[in-house]
């Protein structure tokens, strides 16, 4: 079995998350370099979005029709503790 994790260049970008067509993943050098405050990127063959996960809100995205943000926004909801808590192990935070 491939190990989930991704790597482009130096940056890892692990897949913390799959339905259906959608892939959730983490970009590890944002939050060393911005500190932002938690968030998952998602991505299909559609397009992509990046979502806040306190409180569950959309940050950007691009290819999505305003449904489909909608329906992956339930989503990143219905998984958020998951979500968060995966982000802490991964950033350490």
């Amino acid at each position: 079995m491939m190990d989930p994790r991704r790597f482009l260049g130096e940056v890892r970008v692990p897949t913390v998350h799959r339905f259906g067509p959608y892939r959730f993943y983490f970009w590890s050098h944002e939050n060393r370099a911005t500190n932002e405050p938690p968030h998952i990127h998602v991505r299909s063959a559609d397009g992509e979005a990046v979502f806040w996960l306190t409180p569950v809100a959309v940050r950007d995205y691009s290819g999505y029709t305003p449904r489909e943000v909608e329906r992956i926004r339930r989503l990143v909801l219905a998984h958020r503790v998951a979500l968060m808590r995966q982000w802490r192990e991964f950033f350490g935070k």
